[in-house]
């Protein structure tokens, strides 16, 4: 399962995952957690959003399609939809769409905010 997560990852950082997911979180909540988050649809109520969104998506993730993510952000009234070239679910902060992320962020955090 982690290598869905992070199909780039070294050995030694999926060994890393899978240790901190271990010492974070006990098996029962692990499970839980994907039950209920596997419930959670947010689609019907993503129109009434009112505040600036950016959603961001690696092209090559295995975990949620790339569609997936464009198609949230095109239900969201003026969000910004931003492709990140990677085909990990979780980046990697070695690879360049890890600093692509964080630019993305700050810039989208330090645009003045428009009222409409």
């Amino acid at each position: 399962m982690t290598a869905t997560f992070m199909p780039s990852a070294t050995t030694e950082e999926l060994d890393w995952f899978n240790l901190f997911q271990r010492q974070t979180v006990s098996a029962e909540n692990a499970a839980r957690y994907l039950e209920v988050f596997a419930d959670i649809d947010v689609r019907p109520i993503l129109k009434n959003v009112q505040a600036p969104t950016l959603v961001m998506h690696a092209r090559g993730d295995r975990r949620i399609p790339l569609a997936t993510g464009g198609e949230l952000a095109a239900e969201i009234p003026g969000a910004e939809f931003v492709t990140l070239d990677s085909d990990n679910h979780l980046l990697l902060g070695r690879e360049p769409a890890s600093l692509a992320f964080v630019a993305h962020v700050r810039q989208f955090l330090s645009a003045p905010l428009t009222v409409g």
